[in-house]
């Protein structure tokens, strides 16, 4: 997997600012967009518009997070933390059972 992002490690960041990190990583990784598309079923034409839903965001933050080498391979390449990745998760996730707000 390749990408432009060289950034040195940056502390926690703002959700939104992460999400779009991850989306501009993954655009910049044809076969990890590819499959993410195909999962979440949504066309490509369909990402710009889908950035302002946070379900969307949410699914995308998820994606990396299920998956340990591509959330690692992409905080390689950010330089954002993976606490930071899931903080972003979890603000653009609904509530679950675990968080105690059912």
């Amino acid at each position: 997997m390749q990408s432009n992002f060289k950034n040195p490690k940056k502390a926690a960041a703002d959700p939104q600012e992460t999400a779009i990190a991850v989306l501009g990583w993954l655009a910049n990784e044809p076969d990890m967009f590819g499959r993410f598309l195909a999962l979440t079923g949504v066309e490509p034409a369909q990402v710009r518009d889908a950035i302002n839903e946070p379900a969307f965001l949410a699914g995308m933050l998820d994606f990396l997070m299920n998956h340990e080498p591509t959330l690692l391979a992409f905080c390689q390449a950010s330089g954002i933390a993976p606490e930071s990745v899931a903080a972003a998760s979890a603000h653009f996730s609904p509530p679950g059972l675990s968080s105690g707000e059912y």
